[in-house]
């Protein structure tokens, strides 16, 4: 697991679509909507999830009971994934991600809001989000499912497996194929590279392309 997260951490999103959709896999990049927190900083890693729901009429003190149990279930080495169901309130904030960060979560990705944001970035915690907002999930929120398959825009996410997220945006990379993407993501880069060093060396880009079969 861990191998494959710095391998595929050493690619970028693009080349990793090129090589899905020419694998015939569709609906693997996340809404454009979703951005990152901290610009430049890559994420990379195998997910877990959480589903969510609204409920006006939790209780406080079961709101926080159920959300630090969560928080209690964070798998280190992995990230967090979240449809909180939810377009008004904030799902990750600074207690929380210092706590993630803590435990070795490598990051969110929240198809909601976040707060706290200025400690977020001072603690180098990447989120990816819509929106802020300083609402919480106090007499609000409840998790409905911790590990279950979730839906982000038309991207089905599965326990296990793998996101990555750079300045581009965010693919997913389904588990039982992340041998397969990453090693062929790492060898397109490289050919990359040969018709990049081509066309610096004066060969024309038409040609450079029919030679290698990439551009």
């Amino acid at each position: 697991m861990e191998h494959y997260t710095k391998q595929l951490a050493t690619c970028y999103t693009g080349v990793v679509h090129d090589v899905m959709r020419a694998m015939g896999l569709r609906n693997f990049t996340l809404p454009r909507t979703l951005r990152p927190l901290i610009k430049g900083q890559v994420l990379c890693g195998p997910v877990f999830t959480i589903e969510g729901r609204v409920d006006e009429t939790a209780d406080a003190h079961e709101t926080l009971l159920q959300w630090t149990g969560l928080l209690s279930k964070a798998k280190p080495g992995h990230i967090w994934v979240s449809q909180p169901n939810d377009n008004e309130v904030s799902h990750m904030g600074e207690l929380s991600a210092e706590t993630l960060q803590k435990n070795g979560v490598l990051g969110c990705v929240i198809d909601g809001g976040i707060r706290d944001s200025s400690f977020l970035e001072k603690i180098e915690f990447q989120v990816w989000r819509r929106f802020h907002t300083p609402r919480d999930v106090v007499g609000r929120w409840l998790p409905a499912g911790f590990d279950v398959p979730v839906i982000i825009g038309d991207v089905t996410i599965q326990p296990g497996d793998y996101l990555l997220g750079d300045v581009d945006g965010l693919v997913r990379v389904p588990k039982n194929q992340i041998a397969q993407v990453t090693e062929a993501s790492v060898a397109a880069m490289q050919t990359e590279n040969k018709v990049r060093t081509a066309i610096m060396d004066g060969t024309d880009p038409q040609q450079a392309y029919l030679r290698y079969g990439k551009f």
